[in-house]
């Protein structure tokens, strides 16, 4: 077994106390925390593929992508059942590696959950600004409104956060439904959806009557659009995250990422059919920021584009309030073990929400936009926000499935001792095509330079993360849940 910390340094006895979570949450609202997290990837994001791969390499890769999910949901389903702490991925990686293998791991979903809000509400931002007539110059001004809200709603209470979560979560699942049903008689597949031709340099071009291939760039293209693909389903594996707001989590858990998955798998196939099968088709649906409003307008009419722009924010709004939760639960957990500064883990004395920790990593996050917004320009920093920012929030999630694939592992050979109330019908078997899957989404997003910039700057995240542990935190490390529990299952095998 990996090598345990000599000591752990000792605390006062309301250090706990300071850091105490409050139980709430059932199969619904787990079922809605996974779903709200992912949903805004329905709206937007996930048609950059097209342009890379067509629409059919872009639904192979929608299709690979899928199977690496199921593995990775399975092997949580086990390990958060098996493992019911807040820490999440950094529990799993700390209960079968170590201390460094779980400080890594949270470190790539650290990147992950204070990246994607910040992609999230600029997307969010961008439609606002076109409901209302907003200058460009004031997008600013929304993603310090967005974050004031929804960091107020969690702070506020795990009762109440996980109310708006449902809420909103289901009004983005009825939006994307009213589209669906929208666009039944309207989708011309062949028409639209395949009207992607590969030019003679490579590039995408137009075919204004459709009936193009469905591989136009190959099976290289389909490898091309796996990062795109990840965008449907990214941050479902959150759910964790909430184990010690979870009523009966090592029941509970399992059911709620499960379902979450299977209701995206539906949404994620529906979109990738019927939004690029009506006007303008999947070409210049490749290129836009607002695909789902680009499909309301051919079915609803340009009339309705500022309602229905407004509609399509609910989606954003879901994403950005459940990942929110989500970083601010990350944050805590690390924090309350001593990888981060430990005052972070505080926690609101009377909602009992991880106050610190939201409003700690929301100011990383807009600090970071701010830097790139007024580094940059308006019209680059845009893009580098909905771009950079968004890439290296896939890598640091690439990252992390990677190493719980290996957690899952290692605790099946390690520790088959170990009581687990779910166990995975995939077992290792679904795991190692998780962990296969993601190396190669990693690889090409390595050797795209569109990805390459953000991949580097996580590299950066990871080299400051590592020195300061290095040199701090790994000797100021506290006995919580998850240390408690790697050390006596680690004595008990």
């Amino acid at each position: 077994m990996p090598a345990e910390p000599n000591s752990y340094t000792e605390v006062s006895a309301d250090y706990f106390a300071k850091r105490g979570l409050r139980r709430y949450a059932g199969v619904a609202s787990l079922w809605a925390l996974g779903v709200g997290a992912v949903i805004s990837g329905h709206y937007s994001g996930w048609n950059l593929g097209l342009s890379a791969g067509g629409w059919g390499g872009f639904a192979l890769a929608a299709l690979v992508i899928a199977v690496m999910y199921l593995g990775l949901v399975f092997c949580i389903a086990e390990m958060g059942a098996a493992l019911p702490h807040t820490g999440g991925a950094y529990s799993f990686a700390r209960a079968s590696m170590g201390p460094w293998g779980g400080f890594i791991t949270g470190l790539c979903e650290n990147v992950e959950y204070v990246l994607t809000p910040a992609v999230v509400v600029s997307f969010l931002a961008t439609y606002l600004a076109a409901v209302f007539d907003t200058p460009t110059a004031w997008l600013p001004a929304y993603w310090v409104a967005g974050y004031a809200v929804f960091v107020g709603l969690n702070v506020w209470g795990v009762e109440l956060s996980f109310r708006v979560t449902v809420i909103v979560t289901l009004a983005a699942l009825a939006c994307l439904a009213v589209f669906w049903i929208s666009a039944l008689p309207a989708a011309e597949f062949k028409r639209y959806a395949l009207n992607i031709a590969a030019g003679p340099d490579g590039a995408a071009i137009e075919l204004t009557q459709g009936n193009g291939p469905l591989l136009p760039f190959g099976i290289k293209g389909a490898f091309a659009a796996l990062p795109f693909a990840v965008w449907l389903f990214l941050a479902i594996e959150q759910l964790p995250l909430a184990a010690e707001e979870s009523v009966d989590p090592s029941r509970d858990m399992p059911r709620g990422i499960i379902a979450g998955l299977l209701t995206l798998f539906v949404s994620a196939g529906l979109i990738l059919w019927l939004n690029p099968s009506v006007s303008p088709g999947s070409f210049k649906l490749g290129l836009s920021g607002e695909p789902l409003l680009d499909g309301f307008r051919a079915t609803f009419g340009e009339g309705t584009a500022k309602t229905l722009a407004l509609v399509a924010c609910v989606g954003l709004i879901a994403s950005f309030h459940t990942i929110l939760f989500a970083k601010g639960r990350q944050i805590y957990s690390l924090s309350r073990a001593g990888y981060f500064p430990r005052f972070l883990s505080i926690t609101h004395p009377r909602h009992k929400t991880p106050y610190v920790a939201l409003l700690a990593g929301s100011a990383v996050a807009l600090a970071i936009m701010f830097v790139l917004w007024f580094g940059m320009g308006a019209e680059k920093g845009a893009v580098a926000i909905q771009g950079m920012l968004l890439n290296m929030a896939v890598a640091g999630a690439m990252l992390s499935y990677l190493l719980q694939a290996v957690s899952f592992i290692v605790l099946r050979m390690r520790r088959p001792r170990l009581t687990r109330p779910y166990r995975s019908p995939l077992g290792v078997a679904g795991a190692i095509v998780t962990l296969v899957i993601a190396t190669i989404t990693l690889a090409f997003q390595l050797v795209d330079p569109m990805f390459a910039t953000g991949v580097t700057w996580v590299g950066v995240w990871f080299t400051l993360g590592i020195i300061g542990f290095a040199l701090v935190g790994q000797n100021r490390l506290v006995l919580a849940p998850e240390e408690a529990f790697a050390i006596g299952s680690s004595e008990s095998d």
